[in-house]
């Protein structure tokens, strides 16, 4: 195809795409399977790597691509980032509405849009003439942390404005706020523990953690959504009220809370504080009260801010919700990964209307860190107002305790033995205990992994329950038959889910390794495995050296892939899964060129190009770029600051260029080619 026709079919698509991208992110109603949307994506990127001049920023492809940072640039606002004055009381809020109507000229003009207040992490969105410029933290208010990398990594941020109803300003500066919502956070814990790692105390941690990684790609693995709610500076908006300026931001793409309303006097205002306060354990996101503004943006002007507040906005919070209550006993419960979670069970006790006896002690050295113990009087809280975590024990004088809990030695599902790695306690039979194994079905037909549409939480929970499948693998071997037999299932949706199995039982290698549930491993890095090594078999007999030479993995990620492929358990099922599947090799990486066989590592930053372009034209030579140095290792490019890599790579003898030298090696290499 010739050139122009290049230009026309990548602009086609991108435009496809980001629109896809928009009804699933935003608006979730998504028209495209998965499936359907890799093939789209996947011809974008060929087409793209046929006509790399081509590829731009603001292009679907390149939300991630940036290599880790050594640290963040500090970046200047475009308006000041100010706090909200704020409250939990009703005077407080009659005040401050009296306050607002006494400094306009005419009282009726104080007139209001009230939104829940998201309890995330706020920060500022600048384009330039509709393409994402730059993106930063709050900071002190008028400086804070450049985030760009990661900002474009989360799909609910247009890099590109939508100017379908209205045109785009040669300047707008959007304030939003970065949230994980709260089943998203609940998977993200759960998949932390089972590597291994801290998991966060709420949501909000998490979304700053995430959002503050020097690594673009851990942001993007985690699932950050950001919720446009003002517009801080812009050149030629033309609108004249809060509530405009929410449609504004609806129109160019971005995420808007649905909750938002309008408010007339303080009594509407009560009474949507009242409304959310009531229903907010109902909610997708944590939030710890309701935002009131002046919707007239005039009359703000003339209101204007003291030193540290706007003087026509105000945070109505709730009250902490914090009890106390006896634990009864202390359970061990096993997850959908096999990590084994100590369990408090509390006398019942009510939280901001809601009835708690549950709440997590995490793993064996956070129980011992709080010292509770069955019997002892606690305090809990809702984090965020919905996780249930006790915060500590409450000293009782003169009352003797009972003895600590102990974790126990074998599985309470299965009676496998278990093993501790680090702080937790691991069940090894991932696909034969039945407490894994209503997780792993749902997570086996998740989106992410097989997209087996009908497999879900319910549905794995009778396959399981009235023991259907009593192993992974026989999830392949059902009947229409077995199915109308259940609760909730006719002909026509159990012949559905029968052939969803069918059509899911020729998978691509990435997404047959992501069903797997490999701890650490996610789509990401499941795409890298199936790109590197082509098939399974060569994954499974991969040994740590060679795992490290892939895009992504680590030593700690190595060592945790090669410990699944060998457990006996797992290598029993996994056969059984491949008896009755075709999984589809992948197409490995291609290589050719000069420096053909030859394994970089980049470390520290770079002045005539960014990593990712000079990552880009080392392997367009046919090099292959790892995150890791080892002793298979034949090159490690140093920049500034470049940090452990480098007295790794002088330790193992490995050649390490400077930035001058790895420019003058691609000069004479990009001329001999």
């Amino acid at each position: 195809m010739n050139r122009q026709s290049a230009v026309e079919r990548i602009e086609e698509l991108r435009e496809m795409i980001r629109r896809h991208d928009h009804l699933y992110y935003v608006l979730d109603s998504p028209e495209l399977s998965d499936a359907e949307y890799d093939v789209l994506f996947r011809e974008l990127q060929e087409w793209e790597d046929s006509f790399p001049d081509l590829r731009t920023a603001d292009s679907p492809t390149q939300r991630v691509g940036g290599a880790p940072l050594s640290s963040f640039p500090s970046v200047q606002h475009e308006a000041p980032m100010l706090s909200l004055d704020s409250d939990q009381t009703e005077e407080s809020l009659r005040r401050f509405t009296d306050r607002v109507e006494r400094g306009l000229d005419d009282p009726s003009r104080a007139a209001w849009v009230v939104e829940p207040k998201l309890d995330g992490l706020s920060i500022e969105l600048v384009y330039e003439h509709g393409l994402l410029a730059r993106a930063s933290t709050r900071g002190d208010g008028l400086r804070g942390e450049g985030i760009t990398e990661n900002a474009r990594t989360i799909r609910s941020i247009p890099l590109r404005l939508v100017e379908d109803a209205r045109p785009a300003p040669a300047l707008l500066a959007v304030r939003g706020e970065v949230i994980i919502r709260v089943d998203a956070f609940d998977d993200l814990n759960e998949r932390l523990i089972s590597e291994e790692r801290p998991p966060f105390a709420n949501p909000r941690n998490a979304a700053a953690g995430s959002l503050r990684q020097l690594d673009p790609a851990i942001t993007a693995s985690r699932p950050l959504e950001v919720y446009a709610y003002d517009v801080l500076a812009s050149s030629g908006l033309d609108v004249s009220t809060q509530w405009d300026t929410l449609q504004a931001l609806r129109d160019w793409g971005f995420l808007v809370n649905t909750y938002s309303e309008r408010a007339t006097d303080t009594e509407e205002i009560l009474a949507y504080h009242a409304r959310i306060d009531a229903g907010r354990q109902d909610l997708p996101f944590e939030i710890d009260g309701v935002v009131i503004k002046l919707d007239d943006l005039a009359a703000r002007e003339e209101l204007g801010f003291t030193s540290r507040h706007p003087r026509w906005a105000f945070a109505f919070k709730f009250p902490p919700r914090v009890e106390e209550t006896r634990i009864e006993r202390i359970l061990a419960s096993v997850g959908r990964t096999g990590v084994v979670t100590p369990v408090a069970i509390m006398e019942p006790v009510n939280i901001g209307g809601v009835t708690v006896t549950r709440a997590s002690l995490h793993n064996r050295e956070e129980l011992a860190r709080k010292d509770v113990r069955p019997g002892d009087r606690i305090r809990v809280q809702r984090a965020g107002d919905v996780i249930p975590q006790v915060i500590g024990r409450v000293e009782e004088e003169g009352r003797e305790r009972g003895p600590a809990f102990r974790m126990p030695e074998s599985c309470p599902s299965c009676d496998t033995e278990l093993v501790e790695r680090g702080p937790f306690t691991v069940c090894p039979n991932s696909f034969g205990c039945r407490a894994q194994l209503k997780g792993r079905i749902q997570y086996f037909g998740s989106r992410g992994a097989l997209d087996i549409e009908g497999l879900g939480e319910e549905t794995a929970r009778l396959l399981v329950d009235e023991n259907l499948v009593e192993r992974l693998p026989d999830l392949l071997d059902l009947t229409v038959e077995q199915l109308v037999e259940l609760e909730g299932f006719a002909e026509l949706s159990a012949g559905n889910l029968v052939a969803a199995i069918e059509a899911a039982s020729e998978p691509q290698l990435h997404r047959f390794l992501a069903a797997l549930g490999i701890p650490e491993v996610g789509g990401a890095v499941s795409r890298s495995l199936a790109r590197h090594f082509g098939t399974l078999d060569a994954i499974m007999a991969a040994d740590e050296d060679a795992l490290t030479d892939v895009e992504g993995v680590g030593p700690i990620m190595a060592s945790r892939i090669v410990a699944f492929f060998a457990e006996p358990h797992n290598a029993e099922n996994i056969a059984r899964l491949t008896d009755r599947m075709r999984v589809q090799a992948a197409e490995t990486a291609p290589l050719g060129g000069a420096l053909e066989g030859k394994t970089f590592v980049f470390t520290g930053g770079m002045d005539g190009m960014s990593r990712g372009e000079a990552k880009k034209r080392a392997e367009a030579l046919g090099a292959k770029v790892t995150g890791s140095v080892s002793k298979k290792t034949d090159y490690v490019v140093a920049g500034t600051d470049p940090g452990s890599k480098l007295g790794k790579a002088n330790d193992l003898g490995v050649t390490v260029l400077d930035e001058d030298g790895f420019l003058r090696m691609l000069e004479d290499l990009e001329v001999g080619e």
